[in-house]
């Protein structure tokens, strides 16, 4: 079942759950995620961010739309910060059912002024929009190309932000980084700050840089009001570490030898990532049940 973000995530904020944004850049990927949100009854956001998508090719969409439409689970389709509007009305225009567009880099004038010009394109083909506020770092170099600084987002901003382009999710910053965190670092979420935003505002509030954060904390956040979580490093790691392994024989050759494996450990972390986030067996709230 496909639906637009804002639909997807009402529910979830209405039941305190998080909705997974996998990153699946890949048909192994995405048929996996796929399998494993129909077995849990999960809800998924499948995100592409547009350096994958021109590495996947535009035709990946339509498989991406099928599979959404063949499957009871509701399903939205996520441009994964989009830098600009025309990266926005591209995606728009290949059946996105939602995008962010992530100006958070420019000064809030200017990122409410692209943002809400976003809006205005997207609410138009009934596409959802989600904005960002506040600076999520990097950790490692695989990253977002951002600043390694973390700049929290302001409770203030976020309700000027939040009315002014009339988005309908909110990407905010509490601490966490894209990428994988390095060995000797622990990332801290600040769930305080957390919750004031989620007492002032009323659009779901959206995690980036999920992968690498300890499970306690996310749980955390998820009861303190995050609806969606953005999940790319963690279940890739566990795709190409098991291919490494897996191609240390060196006669395999056939993709069906060489990648079952390697999307069951990718599938591993994504059934980890659906408990945690109290995804599981919540379909049935998109089908009338209260």
């Amino acid at each position: 079942m496909l639906l637009n973000m804002r639909d997807l995530l009402a529910v979830a904020n209405k039941h305190y759950f998080a909705v997974p944004a996998f990153n699946t850049s890949s048909n192994m990927l995405l048929k996996g995620t796929m399998e494993t949100c129909e077995r849990l009854q999960a809800p998924v956001i499948i995100a592409i961010h547009p350096d994958e998508l021109k590495f996947i090719g535009d035709s990946f969409l339509p498989m991406v739309i099928d599979l959404a439409n063949r499957t009871t689970v509701p399903v939205a389709i996520n441009l994964d910060h989009g830098a600009n509007f025309e990266q926005v009305v591209h995606a728009i225009s290949l059946g996105f059912t939602s995008v962010m567009i992530d100006a958070s880099s420019l000064p809030l004038e200017e990122n409410i002024a692209i943002t809400k010009k976003v809006v205005e394109a997207a609410h138009a083909a009934n596409v959802s929009v989600e904005g960002e506020l506040g600076t999520i770092g990097t950790a490692d170099d695989y990253g977002e190309k951002t600043s390694k600084k973390i700049i929290y987002t302001e409770v203030e901003d976020a309700v000027r932000f939040t009315k002014e382009t009339g988005c309908d999710t909110l990407a905010v910053a509490i601490g966490t980084a894209h990428g994988l965190y390095p060995k000797d670092v622990k990332p801290k979420l600040a769930l305080d700050r957390l919750q004031e935003i989620k007492a002032a505002v009323s659009v779901p509030l959206v995690l980036h840089g999920g992968s690498g954060n300890p499970d306690e904390e996310i749980a955390q956040s998820v009861k303190y009001g995050i609806n969606k979580i953005n999940i790319s490093s963690d279940i890739k790691d566990a795709f190409y570490k098991k291919c490494r392994e897996v191609l240390k024989d060196e006669g395999l050759r056939e993709p069906n030898a060489i990648y079952p494996e390697c999307v069951k450990a990718s599938n591993a972390v994504v059934e980890h990532k659906i408990r945690l986030f109290n995804d599981d067996d919540k379909v049935k709230y998109y089908y009338g049940e209260a």
